[in-house]
């Protein structure tokens, strides 16, 4: 064995940027571009339904602030968070919109709902009385959303708890400003539980007098105009997923990882690779060590050993399978097949792009996309191109900044926080009573 050293090798602009930025091991360039094409081609597909967009998990991995700011310019108004820490970052980047978080309400954090004006979504006669409570004694009328399950046995009223509080919205002044509830299987366009599911909630939303219903997520949109109701939710297939998995993705690709080769080697035939030895070189081998692995979120099962072909990145534009075990920082890529000239120490490689898809990338990790986009780590610096993005330029990166800070998301232009709501003094009358049921 032995290491192949190259000191005068030219780096690409990707590499001088990320030599700019030492704790950072690779670059995850995010198109907003892509983002707001993928919104735009959602709200087409559901019109006359409002579309909103879900942008939980830190808008699934690609910055909850920067896609919601993107997304509001388009003329996106309704945005899903899972919690209210969430939903504050929301609304800092866009004070006009309506924010609903999904994660449910507790007294204790009526405060802070009230604070950022964010609409909690009620799954529970529990959380809707300690809501009534909050809202009672605070004066608060930020409103709320009503989810019902219909089937995925998750979070939600039961239909038959749903049922019991139509009084209370046929009363008037409820509070109530969305019933929702959420597909288990829309991927699936066959699946009889999705015929199940919507004749469940047509039924009880038609009881909700006077409030907008919402049902289809990324994959019920396509599901047809019966599904979309007044407003649709897409999350996945904002960042790129595919909705349809049982057909060819109709989304634009939005993610585009590069990790950057730290060294060249050249192992003998017979030689093994990573822990475990798992995969034995057939012949005289060179191999490129990139700075990636299960730590960064490029997880262990796509590894390759003697008995299975593991997945593949593209070098020099043509893929090259893994070799070995995926470690915790370290992927090991067989390069023998390319020119020796065309692969270097401090090259990159491109982990998904260049044709590379986040599905892809998810059948090998045996997950789902959803995955994959969320546990992509901090490791890599993230850049935003499209929309009013500030694109990270070798001037900035010069900046004498601590390497913390230099590995942190470009910081795009923000708008003020919107004021918190002020609270009335008067106490309102109390809503109607929960029915005991």
């Amino acid at each position: 064995m032995n290491i192949v050293t190259d000191a005068k090798s030219q780096l690409t602009p990707e590499a001088n940027l990320l030599a700019a930025h030492p704790a950072a091991t690779g670059i995850l360039t995010i198109d907003l571009d892509a983002i707001i094409a993928n919104w735009r081609k959602l709200e087409k597909t559901a019109v006359p339904a409002e579309c909103a967009a879900v942008v939980k998990a830190n808008a699934y991995g690609c910055g909850a602030e920067q896609v919601s700011r993107a997304l509001a310019k388009a003329g996106c108004k309704t945005f899903f968070v899972a919690t209210v820490e969430e939903a504050a970052a929301v609304r800092a980047a866009v004070p006009q919109a309506t924010v609903y978080a999904l994660g449910g309400f507790f007294q204790q954090t009526g405060d802070a709902y009230a604070k950022i004006d964010c609409k909690p979504v009620i799954g529970d006669l529990n959380e809707l009385a300690e809501w009534d409570v909050f809202c009672r004694r605070s004066g608060w009328s930020g409103g709320a959303a009503i989810h019902i399950d219909t089937g995925m046995n998750r979070l939600g009223l039961t239909v038959s708890e749903a049922q019991g509080i139509i009084p209370r919205i046929n009363a008037g002044d409820h509070g109530i400003t969305l019933v929702m509830s959420h597909l288990a299987s829309a991927e699936l366009l066959n699946n009889p539980a999705n015929a199940k599911q919507l004749a469940s909630f047509r039924e009880i939303a038609s009881l909700f007098t006077g409030v907008p219903a919402s049902l289809a997520n990324s994959s019920g949109v396509f599901l047809g105009a019966q599904f979309q109701f007044e407003m649709v939710r897409p999350g996945c297939a904002l960042y790129g997923v595919n909705p349809t998995p049982e057909a060819d993705n109709p989304m634009q690709q939005v993610v585009d990882l590069k990790a950057r080769i730290v060294q060249i080697r050249n192992i003998d035939r017979g030689e093994t690779v990573g822990y475990g030895g798992t995969w034995t070189a057939r012949r005289p081998t060179r191999l490129a060590i990139v700075a990636a692995g299960y730590a960064d979120g490029y997880f262990r099962a796509a590894s390759a050993n003697d008995g299975t072909r593991g997945a593949e990145v593209m070098v020099a534009g043509k893929r090259c399978p893994i070799a070995g075990r995926v470690s915790m920082d370290l992927i090991a890529v067989d390069v023998t097949d390319l020119d020796k000239n065309a692969v270097r120490r401090g090259h990159m490689v491109t982990l998904i792009g260049e044709g590379i898809t986040v599905d892809e990338v998810a059948h090998h990790f045996g997950t789902i996309g959803y995955e994959v986009l969320t546990s992509l780590g901090r490791r890599f610096v993230r850049i935003y191109k499209g929309g009013d993005a500030v694109a990270v330029s070798d001037t900035v990166a010069e900046k004498s900044e601590p390497a913390a800070a230099q590995a942190a998301p470009p910081v795009l232009p923000s708008a003020a926080p919107a004021a918190p709501p002020s609270l009335p003094t008067a106490t309102p009358a109390a809503p109607p009573p929960l029915p005991s049921a």
